[in-house]
């Protein structure tokens, strides 16, 4: 009875022990979106070469949001708003959607509420996005 109530446990552990789960990537995420450090001009920059990425992985803020060799399984987009008289704009992803070809991606700019507060300043607000995929990227 021993061997039998054994043996039944065991198969139990094994059969559980098993499994290997997977967890899926999401197709995009935002490495790092802030109002002033952008550049001066509006612009959509898509870095899928190691050289480009050099940028990316030598940053100081980025650099424990990315691994060496993400290069290989992913393309970074760069978003940049340009310079903004005052503060409450913003740039980002309004949706990236994945076709048998390319990713498509839509760009959101956001403008402060009229008569809302914000900052006096100039602002250079900018997005950095890490696309999990090697497919073509069209930017809308």
């Amino acid at each position: 009875m021993k061997k039998i109530l054994l043996a039944a446990i065991a198969l139990t552990v094994l059969s559980c022990g098993g499994a290997k789960s997977t967890v899926s990537k999401p197709l995009y995420e935002v490495l790092d979106q802030r109002s002033t450090g952008g550049a001066r001009i509006k612009f959509y920059e898509i870095i899928t070469e190691p050289k480009e990425f050099n940028m990316i992985k030598n940053d100081p803020a980025l650099r424990k949001k990315i691994k060496p060799d993400d290069i290989n399984t992913a393309n970074f987009l760069i978003l940049s708003a340009g310079e903004k008289n005052t503060g409450g704009y913003s740039i980002g992803i309004e949706s990236v959607e994945e076709t048998a070809d390319n990713i498509i991606v839509k760009v959101k700019e956001n403008e402060p509420k009229p008569g809302g507060m914000v900052t006096e300043s100039l602002t250079t607000p900018f997005a950095i996005i890490k696309i999990n995929s090697k497919k073509e990227i069209i930017i809308n």
